[in-house]
């Protein structure tokens, strides 16, 4: 099977490609919909963000963040390790905490700015599932010359299963 991009419903599913012995099935019969694997990313309250360090030791963090409009959002000092490191290297994977819902996100993390319209309210609002965390950015942030220590995760591929292997599904962007 193969995937050309992104469906006008969301990226392209498909099978991912395991070892032999892992038993996914060799037809499309059971795969995951985008419209059921979106809402977890933009649920989470908490992600795990993996980083490589310049030596190519790998590095993990927890974060919070927010999914919107396809891609994930979080922020953070630029002297943080995770930051620097993707400075460096700017491939990522960011999985959910939950262990029965899987989601992967394979992808590249990038300094941005809040600049389209109303680009920083929809994230402000996005951002309010922290608010009882005591954390409450302002919709202008992120709009600076720096961006405030935002940035996006665009993503290149996620795999989810809720079912090993019988759905396990790879989407393509």
């Amino acid at each position: 099977m193969t995937a050309t991009g992104p469906t006008q419903d969301g990226p392209r599913p498909d099978r991912p490609e395991f070892p032999d012995g892992y038993g996914l099935p060799e037809t499309t019969d059971g795969l995951l919909p985008w419209s059921d694997v979106e809402p977890k990313l933009v649920s989470a309250k908490h992600y795990w963000l993996s980083s490589v360090r310049p030596d190519g030791r790998p590095h993990c963090v927890p974060r919070w963040g927010v999914w919107l409009d396809g891609r994930f959002y979080y922020d953070g000092a630029p002297t943080t390790r995770h930051t620097r490191n993707v400075e460096a290297n700017p491939h990522v994977t960011l999985t959910l905490e939950s262990g029965t819902d899987v989601v992967i996100v394979e992808g590249t993390s990038m300094a941005a700015r809040a600049e389209a319209e109303g680009l920083g309210a929809r994230l402000a609002q996005s951002f309010a599932k922290y608010h009882g965390d005591g954390y409450e950015p302002e919709a202008d942030s992120w709009s600076g010359e720096d961006g405030g220590g935002l940035r996006v995760i665009v993503p290149d591929r996620v795999l989810a299963w809720t079912s090993f292997p019988t759905d396990c599904t790879r989407f393509r962007f």
